[in-house]
């Protein structure tokens, strides 16, 4: 199995994560950001793809053998749940971030079978809102959804919560902490850098961890 860390290398390698404690993103919802991830760069570099599907793949291996149905969120999940399937011999599916308007108003692309066996495959989990709804929906299609595998998770204490409550078990090939002892040692970010995005990562709408060094 990959380590942590070496996936972390590999995600700053590419800049598929940027750490950027004294000049920090804006996210979507407002927040002030030490890091953004975009994992859909790991679709455009052959040697990082190729670790990142057999280490997804070696996830379901030894975390849910039992897994009958590789199942991907949209639209980040999709791509690599199809590469994970193959690499399994698994059918794959997808679910919609809403239903179509149209057709037979699908949320789920491909065919999900009641008590079919199913893996979610996610590329980034924060506050996991997005992955349990997908498992929501599997649920209500009548399939089992074992749990996740995932690229990268941040750790926020509220995505853990709010799996935990669902019932959802993850493993990520990555995390948080693998992070920011792959950026240290690589040089991306320096030692006192880490108290800060440690507190962004224990409380992100407080933004008193920009004065911290």
């Amino acid at each position: 199995m990959i380590s942590k860390e070496k996936v972390a290398g590999m995600l700053l390698d590419i800049e598929a994560v940027f750490l950027r404690p004294h000049e920090p993103f804006t996210w979507a919802s407002g927040i002030k950001s030490p890091i953004y991830c975009d994992n859909r760069l790991t679709l455009s570099s052959v040697e990082v793809r190729r670790e990142i599907e057999n280490g997804l793949a070696d996830v379901i291996r030894q975390n849910y053998p039992q897994c009958e149905i590789v199942v991907g969120t949209s639209t980040a999940g999709i791509a690599h749940a199809a590469y994970v399937s193959e690499l399994l011999s698994l059918p794959m599916a997808y679910v919609r971030g809403s239903a179509k308007d149209h057709g037979r108003n699908n949320r789920i692309e491909g065919r999900v079978e009641k008590g079919q066996r199913a893996v979610v495959i996610e590329d980034l989990i924060s506050t996991a809102g997005s992955v349990i709804e997908v498992a929501e929906a599997l649920r209500e299609a009548g399939a089992e959804v074992l749990g996740i595998a995932s690229i990268f998770t941040y750790g926020m204490s509220k995505g853990l919560e709010r799996l935990e409550a669902a019932g959802l078990k993850n493993v990520s090939l990555s995390d948080y902490d693998a992070l920011l002892t792959a950026a240290q040692e690589k040089g991306f970010i320096e030692a006192r850098d880490v108290a800060p995005l440690l507190a962004f990562r224990a409380d992100p709408a407080d933004e008193s961890w920009m004065s911290r060094d």
